[in-house]
């Protein structure tokens, strides 16, 4: 069993809608998106890379219609949509070439993922490996509070750069939040970093306008002392940036994408996969299961591993760490979790209960900046089984 450290400063990073990495993800998605509007059981495996001039699409896709999907058109609206969209920024919406190498799915991976007539037992696993989820009560989200404060800020920028509150910001951007933590719960931000692409403008209205940006994000979470430091461009002027400067690939940034480094990660990316890929699907599905279980009460902080063989629709294993501070033993939550009660980790039933292929008031390109977790417009992150396991939970406790 894992244990909780008791006094220790744990720092996470975020990255902007323009940085190479995220320019890749968000163009893998809305072509996930694109497919899955035209055909509900598409398998894609949509790979993007960027650098100076060039975007190119590469990977796996069988869809019906496809003809009628213009990924070309799809990359050049997202990266104007980013804020990539006048020449001065040098790579822009209206000048960069583009290729494609996208093709149909292996029939060797196709025939062990099918659904078959329909029963969850008849749909496969898409790949093997291992995901986890997790949750603690630390944050409003249910986020660690590095990676959720990292979020914030980011979000917070784009928004000031895209109603022009700040019009000197361009797209590409970096944020680092460390915390200070004692006895497992945070008490004090200690340094917040800042590296945001710009006009070529004064250093030092840069980092007034961007601290003061900072504090508003921040302030309201208590944590702010006169001792946290901020640095703002620390290297000076950040002129040149996003694909122009710098190379990006689809999946790069799966530590910004999940938890920020706290707990384990399995190592597969999200973007620019269908739901039939249980790296995407299983790793939903879990923190929808560990966020229940904290927002049930039944633990202050939770972990869950699940593992997967191709083509096979049972897990191989589910794992529960609640690093001590667990109202039940993480064995106990461990068999409520096993016994398909309450939650069903075959991949069929993932996609069905969280409506994967068929999404409704959201997009995959939205997951693809801010994490995939901690955002409430997503199927994952609502927990209508909260009182289910409460229930469930008072009679294991009992027994």
């Amino acid at each position: 069993m894992s244990k909780i450290r008791a006094d220790h400063v744990f720092t996470s990073e975020s990255v902007g809608e323009g940085h190479p990495d995220k320019v890749c993800d968000q163009i893998s998605d809305a072509v996930l998106d694109a497919c899955l509007q035209k055909d509900s059981t598409a398998r894609v495996a949509c790979e993007t890379a960027v650098a100076h001039d060039t975007v190119v699409n590469l990977g796996e896709i069988t869809c019906d219609a496809w003809e009628d999907i213009d990924t070309e058109t799809i990359a050049r609206r997202v990266i104007k949509e980013i804020g990539y969209d006048r020449e001065e920024l040098l790579f822009w919406d209206k000048s960069f070439k583009y290729l494609s190498r996208l093709h149909g799915q292996s029939p060797d991976i196709s025939q062990g993922v099918s659904e078959g007539d329909g029963l969850y037992n008849e749909q496969g696993a898409g790949d093997q490996g291992m995901m986890f989820g997790y949750a603690t009560n630390e944050t409003n989200e249910l986020m660690p509070a590095p990676i959720a404060f990292s979020h914030r800020l980011l979000h917070h920028l784009t928004l000031l750069r895209k109603n022009g509150s700040i019009p000197y910001l361009r797209p590409d951007a970096k944020s680092q939040v460390s915390v200070r933590y004692v006895k497992g719960q945070p008490r004090e931000v200690t340094t917040v970093v800042i590296s945001h692409q710009t006009d070529e403008v004064d250093h030092e209205l840069i980092k007034k306008d961007l601290v003061a940006a900072a504090k508003d994000v921040l302030e309201p979470t208590g944590l702010l002392t006169k001792k946290t430091k901020f640095y703002i461009n620390p290297t000076g002027a950040f002129v040149l940036g996003g694909p122009y400067a710098d190379a990006g690939l689809t999946g790069r940034k799966i530590i910004v994408d999940t938890y920020g480094g706290v707990g384990a990660h399995g190592g597969g990316a999200f973007s620019g996969k269908d739901p039939s890929k249980v790296d995407r699907s299983a790793a939903y599905y879990a923190r929808h299961a560990a966020k229940t279980i904290v927002e049930a009460g039944l633990a202050g902080r939770c972990e869950i591993q699940v593992a997967y063989a191709i083509g096979v629709a049972e897990p191989l294993s589910i794992n529960v760490d609640t690093y001590g501070t667990g109202k039940l033993e993480d064995s106990d939550l461990q068999k409520i979790l096993e016994s398909d009660e309450i939650f069903d980790f075959r991949p069929a039933a993932i996609i069905d209960q969280l409506n994967l292929t068929k999404p409704r008031g959201w997009s995959y390109q939205q997951t693809a900046v801010y994490g995939h977790f901690g955002r409430n417009i997503f199927p994952w992150e609502q927990t209508p089984k909260v009182h289910q396991l409460a229930e469930t939970a008072k009679v294991k406790d009992a027994a």
